[in-house]
């Protein structure tokens, strides 16, 4: 699941990277075209040829009621919380920098938390793309900055969009074999 606002004017900023990692796994995978479900935009089917089945979901909410839209997807597709991965921008990570995560607390990231009202828990992987950090800790500088385009060149952002679906990936292929694991033991 990528986190962004829906809208022209909020495309290309800091905080919808989630909605561009997601666009680039869809391209990846050769999702169908999207459609309109669970207040979002969901496309499914399989990232390779016989490989793991994946619902991916763009919430057409704002970041911070995406979990009116999680929520329902995740219940009406049966999906395990371990099975859920949000793909969102950090400010507290520099600029770049990609990581992957499960559960945690939720550092003040709107979207977090309301996909942790949304889901029940916070207990969901995170793919965490890093998009830096203005010089402020003023809640109105740094609401701006999350919503502001990027000041780095578009081959710095390409190459964040190409790391965090790489990590995506890895991780997508990670819960999978466990999951077959576990169905071989049964």
């Amino acid at each position: 699941m990528g986190l962004g606002n829906p809208g022209a004017r909020y495309e290309a900023t800091r905080h919808n990277i989630g909605f561009q990692i997601g666009e680039e796994l869809a391209r990846r995978w050769d999702l169908p075209r999207a459609k309109q479900r669970f207040r979002g935009l969901i496309a499914q089917g399989r990232i390779r040829p016989g490989g793991p089945r994946v619902a991916l979901l763009l919430p057409q909410t704002y970041v911070n009621e995406s979990g009116t839209s999680a929520g329902p997807a995740r219940g009406q597709l049966r999906a395990g919380l371990d099975e859920v991965v949000v793909l969102h921008d950090e400010i507290d990570l520099p600029f770049g920098e990609v990581r992957v995560k499960l559960g945690g607390g939720v550092a003040g990231h709107n979207g977090l938390k309301s996909l942790r009202d949304g889901l029940g828990s916070a207990e969901f992987w995170r793919v965490r793309a890093g998009v830096g950090r203005p010089d402020s800790t003023d809640p109105e500088i740094v609401a701006g900055y999350v919503l502001s385009r990027f000041r780095e060149s578009a081959d710095d952002v390409r190459r964040l969009i190409d790391d965090a679906a790489d990590e995506a990936e890895r991780l997508v292929e990670r819960i999978a074999a466990q999951a077959d694991a576990l169905e071989a033991k049964r």
